[in-house]
């Protein structure tokens, strides 16, 4: 006599039901890691805009705009666009910086979450190196 192999429906259903937790448990863990995947692009736009910033005080040798432009800072337009974030004159890409002081060097940048970033609304990187969130 042969006996039937196989998994039985409850046993099916077990498993589902197993997997179907998991699942929503770990989504809401991915949504924060999918928005800090998308700032981790604005952050690097920021640090390439950051040595830019220093190296344009470097080249006035302290004659510097407090607010320059994309082509003061050696930048093309489109140069500052990426999958998430556009770039942009300051403040009208999600990128905002000003020039405080050449000496010691005193600088800003902000970063505007762009649509499809839920939190933080906004970062700003100084001229220390140093991210602040904004909530």
């Amino acid at each position: 006599m042969k006996t039937a192999q196989g998994f039985t429906l409850v046993e099916l259903m077990v498993v589902i039901l197993i997997i179907a937790i998991l699942a929503a448990a770990v989504s809401p863990m991915m949504r924060g890691r999918i928005s800090s995947a998308k700032w981790s692009e604005g952050k690097t736009y920021m640090g390439t805009i950051a040595q830019a910033i220093r190296v344009h005080i470097s080249e006035t040798s302290g004659n510097f705009t407090s607010v320059p432009t994309l082509k003061q800072l050696g930048f093309t337009p489109g140069n500052l666009d990426g999958s998430y974030f556009i770039g942009g004159e300051s403040g009208v890409g999600d990128f905002s910086w000003i020039i405080y002081s050449n000496n010691p060097v005193k600088f800003l940048i902000t970063a505007t979450a762009p649509a499809g970033i839920n939190s933080p609304s906004q970062i700003t990187l100084d001229h220390t190196g140093t991210f602040t969130e904004i909530p």
